[in-house]
């Protein structure tokens, strides 16, 4: 016996949101009650707009529906105007404020720190944007900062970096926020025989600061809830240097990564509605 629901359910159009993100490119496939069908991530190609059809099939293919499903395509992120089949195209920064809102409806500030960007946005109680600042010129304060010197220079594993930082039990400072500067200032810690776990939280505090003070430069005041986003929230090092040095708690996404691809999603149900 057929299930009429389920069926009924698989002729209902979808909206797909995709985020083409520096380092990762993300797909959000959601129906017309905005409920996310299914996630997915894989990591961006010198060819952006494969990357783009790369991602919308696999989302398709893990949701169980059918190209021909999907009502509208809204593309943001880093390569956005790569993506010859999207219907749209958006700023990340408003996709941010709308996923983030859908997720966790009384956000007031999101910080998202990505590969090779980092973004601190303020919303109003409406959930719209007023003011941002952005960082997309420079790897500090981004996921590059803290890849390249943990994995070259301190041979540890991005995945266990954040642990790793935990353990620290006398952070260290760094002056440097350039990471090629940083880079020597690293390795000469490492002559002093300073520890791996005290210079891995000495780079998440770095982040920290660069990021925070990138807000207030902008007079954003950080005003909770607070929501950290992007695959640097991944990190647990950094969500505790955050915290310290904002005084604030703040929430992270159970998906750190979909904020901006499920806002361009909700945006594509919009359009087409």
């Amino acid at each position: 016996m057929r299930d009429n629901k389920n069926e009924k359910e698989l002729n209902q159009p979808v909206f797909v949101g995709i985020d083409i993100g520096s380092v990762t490119t993300k797909a959000v496939v959601t129906n017309e009650k905005e409920e996310i069908l299914t996630f997915s991530l894989i990591l961006t190609s010198y060819d952006r707009q494969q990357s783009g059809a790369d991602v919308l099939e696999l989302a398709l293919r893990e949701a169980g529906r059918p190209r021909d499903d999907v009502a509208y395509i809204v593309a943001t992120g880093y390569g956005r105007r790569s993506i010859s089949f999207a219907n749209e195209v958006l700023p990340e920064i408003v996709c941010h404020a709308k996923g983030t809102r859908l997720l966790f409806p009384s956000a007031r500030t999101i910080i998202d720190i990505g590969g090779q960007d980092s973004k601190v946005i303020q919303l109003d109680k409406d959930g719209g944007v007023t003011k941002f600042e952005m960082n997309d010129k420079c790897a500090a304060g981004t996921g590059r900062f803290l890849e390249v010197l943990a994995e070259r220079i301190l041979k540890v594993p991005i995945t266990e970096f954040g642990t790793l930082s935990l353990k620290s039990t006398e952070p260290l400072t760094l002056s440097s926020i350039c990471t090629v500067f940083a880079e020597s200032e690293i390795i000469s810690l490492l002559s002093e025989h300073k520890t791996k776990e005290n210079i891995a939280y000495s780079m998440c505090i770095s982040i920290a600061k660069r990021v925070i003070a990138m807000g207030i430069g902008g007079q954003i005041n950080y005003e909770e809830p607070i929501v950290f986003s992007g695959g640097v929230a991944k990190n647990n090092g950094v969500v505790k240097a955050i915290e310290e040095n904002l005084s604030k708690k703040v929430i992270i996404p159970e998906k750190q990564q979909i904020t901006a691809a499920l806002g361009a999603a909700i945006f594509a149900k919009e359009r087409h509605q």
